[in-house]
C-alpha cells in the first residue's frame, strides 16, 4: 500500500506526521511507503518557499519515505487552478504513477480542503484510491463548503482533526456520515517540538530582543485579509495597531509582531508608531517558521490574532493566555455567507476574550473563556445554527434545533447572522411573510428604487 499525504502547509504536515507517529493508520506492512505531496498553494508559488524548504521542516521529514513537489508534477499550471477532465483522467493516472514511481500498487490518498484543489485534483487523478481527509485548522468545524459527487464522499473515510474546542464536534463532512476522530494533542506537542528544536538557527538568527527580566512578549499574530478582500489594507493595518495599543493596555512593553506567512510583504510604520507612542518596544518577526515554534522559544505572555487557529493551539497546547481582536468587524464583511472563515470566526468570538475587555481576559482560565460553566455547551448549538444557515440544504436535520436556538438567543446573538439569510431560510429574526412578498412585489422595487436614486 501506497499512502500519499497531500499538504499545503508545515502546519499541515506536522499533523500528518503526528497521525502517523500517533498509530492512526496501523502498523505498515513490508513494502508500504508514505509520500508527502507537497503543494504550494499561494498565489505566486515561484518566489514563495513551499513548505518542504520553510525551517524546522527536517524534522518531520523522517515520517516521510518521499517528499515530492507537486506543483512541479503539473507544471506549469498552478495548484489552485488546475484539475483533469473527466476524460483524462486515466491517462494523468498513469502519468503519475510513473512520475511518482507508484508501479501498479494500490494507492490511498490523505488530502485537506477535499472540497477545492489541489485535494479534488488529486482525489480525481487516482478515482479508485480510498480517501480520509485530515482538517489542521478551525474550518473542521463548519460546513462542507460544497456538495461533493458520490463519486468521491462515498470514498472518504473518516475525518481527522485536531480537537482544539475540547467538546466540539465538526460538521465538516458529516452530513455524508463520515466519521470524526482526534489527532493526539499529545502527539501534536510532541511533532511541533522537534520541529522548534530544527528551527533553532532561524529562529536565533532573528531572535526579537526582549529586555532582560521582563516577562514574556506579547505576541500578534498577523493573517492576510486584505489579500483575500475581506478587509482594505487601511482597516487591516487599524486592525494590527489595535492589537499593538491592546496588548500595551494589558501590560505589556515588549511587543512582536508575526505577520502571516501567506500575507503579501507590506509593513508599516503605523506599527511602530502606535508601539513607541505607548512606550513600548515593537518587534517584527518576518521568518516563515510556525507560529508555535515562537510559542516554545519566545515564551510569549499573551498571544493576539483576529481568528487564527493558532489562538487556540496557543491555549490548548501551551497554556499561553490568548486574546482577540476585530471579530466583531469580520461577521459585518465576511461574505458570502457562506465564506467557510465564518465558523473559525465564531468558535474565537465565543472561546476567546476580547482583548479590549480587562475583565474577560482576567476571567480566561489558560487563555479561553472555558471557566465559565458550559462554554461549548453554549458554543455547539451556535456552531450547528450558523452551519444550518450557511449550508441548509446539507444539513436539513438541523433546521428545527435551529429555529429553537434562534427563538431562545435572538436578538442578544443577532451578530452571528445575516437578517437576508434569516429572512430567505424563513427562521426567526427576518422578515415576516407579508414584508418578504413586499420584497419580491416588482412595483415596490421599482418604488423604493426610484426613491434610493432620488435621495
Amino acid at each position: 500500500m501506497i499512502r500519499i499525504a497531500a499538504a499545503s502547509t508545515l502546519y499541515g504536515a506536522a499533523t500528518v506526521a503526528a497521525a502517523l507517529d500517533a498509530g492512526m493508520f496501523g502498523e505498515d506492512r513490508p513494502g508500504d511507503r508514505t509520500i508527502l505531496l507537497v503543494c504550494n498553494n499561494v498565489a505566486v508559488p515561484e518566489i514563495t518557499p513551499a513548505l518542504d524548504e520553510m525551517p524546522g521542516f527536517e524534522a518531520l521529514r523522517p515520517a516521510f519515505d518521499a517528499v515530492v513537489s507537486w506543483n512541479q508534477v503539473i507544471r506549469p499550471y498552478h495548484p489552485s487552478g488546475w484539475s483533469p477532465r473527466a476524460d483524462d483522467c486515466v491517462l494523468w493516472e498513469r502519468a503519475f504513477r510513473r512520475e511518482l514511481d507508484l508501479g501498479d500498487e494500490p494507492v490511498e490518498l490523505l488530502l485537506e480542503s477535499i472540497q477545492v484543489n489541489p485535494a479534488r485534483a488529486i482525489a480525481a487523478v487516482f478515482p479508485d484510491a480510498p480517501v480520509e481527509v485530515y482538517a489542521d485548522g478551525l474550518m473542521s468545524y463548519g460546513p462542507t463548503r460544497d456538495k461533493l459527487p458520490p463519486s468521491l464522499h462515498r470514498r472518504i473515510r473518516r475525518l481527522l482533526y485536531l480537537d482544539l474546542a475540547p467538546g466540539l464536534r465538526p460538521l465538516l463532512l458529516s452530513e455524508y456520515q463520515v466519521p470524526a476522530e482526534t489527532v493526539p494533542l499529545d502527539a501534536v506537542r510532541k511533532v511541533l517540538a522537534e520541529v522548534t528544536t530544527a528551527s533553532a538557527a532561524a529562529v536565533a538568527a532573528a531572535r526579537p530582543v526582549v529586555e532582560e527580566g521582563a516577562q514574556g512578549p506579547a505576541l500578534l499574530l498577523g493573517q492576510y485579509l486584505a489579500a483575500l478582500d475581506i478587509l482594505t489594507p487601511q482597516e487591516e493595518e487599524e486592525l494590527h495597531v489595535r492589537m499593538v495599543r491592546g496588548a500595551v493596555a494589558a501590560g505589556h512593553r515588549n511587543v512582536v509582531f508575526k505577520p502571516h506567512p501567506s500575507a503579501p510583504e507590506r509593513y508599516s510604520r503605523a506599527l511602530e508608531e502606535a508601539a513607541s507612542a505607548a512606550g513600548a518596544t515593537l518587534s517584527v518577526y518576518d521568518q516563515p517558521v510556525l507560529a508555535e515554534v515562537l510559542y516554545e522559544t519566545l515564551r510569549p505572555g499573551l498571544v493576539v490574532g483576529c481568528f487564527s487557529t493558532a489562538l487556540l493551539t496557543a491555549a490548548a497546547l501551551y497554556d499561553i493566555p490568548v486574546a482577540r481582536v476585530g471579530t466583531e468587524l469580520l461577521f459585518e464583511r465576511l461574505t458570502p455567507y457562506e465564506n467557510s472563515n465564518r465558523i473559525p470566526v465564531v468558535v474565537v468570538d465565543t472561546l476567546v476574550p476580547d482583548l479590549g475587555d480587562p475583565q474577560a481576559l482576567r476571567r480566561a482560565d489558560g487563555g479561553l473563556l472555558l471557566d465559565e460553566a458550559g462554554t461549548v455547551d453554549r458554543l455547539a448549538p451556535l456552531v450547528r445554527a450558523v452551519g444550518y444557515c450557511m449550508r441548509s440544504e446539507a444539513y436539513p436535520h438541523l433546521r428545527e434545533e435551529t429555529i429553537a436556538w434562534l427563538n431562545t438567543h435572538l436578538p442578544a446573538e443577532k451578530r452571528y447572522f445575516k437578517r437576508r439569510r434569516l429572512t430567505a431560510l424563513e427562521l426567526p429574526g427576518g422578515l415576516p411573510v407579508r414584508a418578504r412578498r413586499l420584497r419580491k412585489n416588482p412595483v415596490v422595487r421599482k418604488v423604493a428604487m426610484t426613491v434610493r436614486n432620488r435621495f
